[in-house]
């Protein structure tokens, strides 16, 4: 499932095993197959319950946990070859999100990689959600020094015909 749903951005995935920052790991779908790809793997996770489950379901894989959360992730450290955030940035607010891609930029080391995944459609009522135009992730990725390297639009894999999702890829320069 991991491939299928990541087909357009699977070639920001280092060849070679590096580190890989997955924000927003859920159950750790995403983390277990990075992991199994060879990287060293970091899953930051605020829910309590999903670190846990993502725990038991992947244990084997040597991924570490970390109870965190944008827009600082605070607890992170280091630098990462390639930061994964797959449905996250559409949860937060505006003035987050700018804070947050500029820790993230902070985050992947030079010539590493960020991957965004937007959810387009209606928000679901009850969810703390927003729809995130890709003009305005692009532009905070510049401003942060990062380049747009993939930019694509795909459907929604859980079959919803009002749900459409972008994927933004952007590579940070080797020199700063």
């Amino acid at each position: 499932m991991f491939e299928e749903v990541h087909q357009l951005v699977l070639g920001l995935i280092p060849v070679k095993p590096g580190r890989v920052l997955d924000v927003g790991a859920g159950s750790g779908r995403d983390a277990a197959a990075l992991s199994r790809l060879g990287h060293r793997v970091v899953a930051v996770e605020p829910v309590a319950e999903f670190r846990a489950l993502g725990g038991l379901l992947h244990a084997a894989e040597g991924i570490v946990w970390v109870d965190d959360v944008l827009p600082t992730l605070a607890r992170v450290e280091g630098r990462f070859d390639l930061v994964w955030l797959s449905a996250v940035w559409m949860h937060l607010e505006q003035a987050e999100r700018a804070e947050a891609m500029r820790r993230l930029a902070e985050l992947v080391a030079p010539g590493g990689a960020v991957m965004v995944t937007l959810r387009h459609g209606p928000v679901p009522t009850g969810r703390h959600m927003f729809d995130v135009g890709d003009k305005e992730t692009i532009d905070l990725a510049r401003s942060c020094g990062l380049r747009v390297e993939i930019h694509e639009q795909d459907r929604d894999f859980m079959g919803r015909a009002e749900v459409q999702w972008s994927s933004l890829g952007f590579r940070k320069t080797l020199k700063p």
